[in-house]
């Protein structure tokens, strides 16, 4: 079966990749179930450079994998964008108070610098960027966004991230306390992925995407 490595080792953005490439029939395996162990260092200027820097040192660790030779390298880097904060976290959203720290720790930062802001100033974007690299070498990037405001306190157990936080006005909810059928729907990350899907279509990479 036609072969996705997807460089990430969380599982939880693994579900939700799998889920919105559910029609694409493809065996989808992240960089940890590919048997790739790798500390990629994401010193890009932007989530569509450090999407392509993932991307390539899993597709470059592959080179030597015979089993791999024909598969397509996907890889992500996303993030949340607050307007009054600069655009903080930005492309540091996951290293944001350091890599270890519980993302309920930084969100209840993010709501204590941003308590005396009023909601038409909370406006807020999660952003994804995916890269593919193709057998070729050719390195393409789709990217995706989602707009909303930044609430009041984490709500919702669904999700991760900073989930709890980003509140959709359309939906009344924050992206947490949506299913998993109506997050997928219009996630970042399934706008960016759905773009991509149509990038492998004209490439013809494989009949049946």
């Amino acid at each position: 079966m036609f072969q996705i490595i997807f460089a990430t080792g969380n599982e939880g953005k693994m579900r939700e990749i799998r889920a919105i490439l559910e029609d694409v029939k493809a065996d989808i395996l992240s960089m940890k179930e590919a048997g790739i162990r790798l500390d990629i260092e994401e010193n890009g200027q932007s989530f569509a450079e450090n999407a392509v820097i993932k991307a390539r040192a899993v597709a470059d660790a592959l080179a030597a994998e015979e089993r791999f030779q024909d598969c397509v390298v996907l890889a992500d880097d996303s993030g949340l964008e607050i307007d009054c904060l600069n655009g903080e976290p930005g492309i540091h959203s996951a290293r944001y108070l350091g890599e270890e720290t519980p993302f309920d720790v930084k969100s209840r930062e993010l709501l204590r610098r941003m308590e005396d802001v009023p909601d038409e100033e909370r406006n807020a974007r999660f952003v994804c960027a995916i890269a593919a690299v193709f057998p070729d070498g050719e390195t393409i990037t789709t990217r995706g966004t989602i707009e909303g405001r930044i609430g009041y306190a984490l709500k919702g157990d669904n999700g991760f991230g900073y989930d709890p936080i980003f509140y959709l006005p359309e939906y009344r909810r924050t992206a947490a306390e949506l299913s998993d059928e109506e997050k997928n729907r219009i996630s970042h990350r399934s706008r960016a992925l759905a773009l991509m899907k149509e990038e492998l279509k004209k490439r013809n990479i494989r009949e049946n995407i």
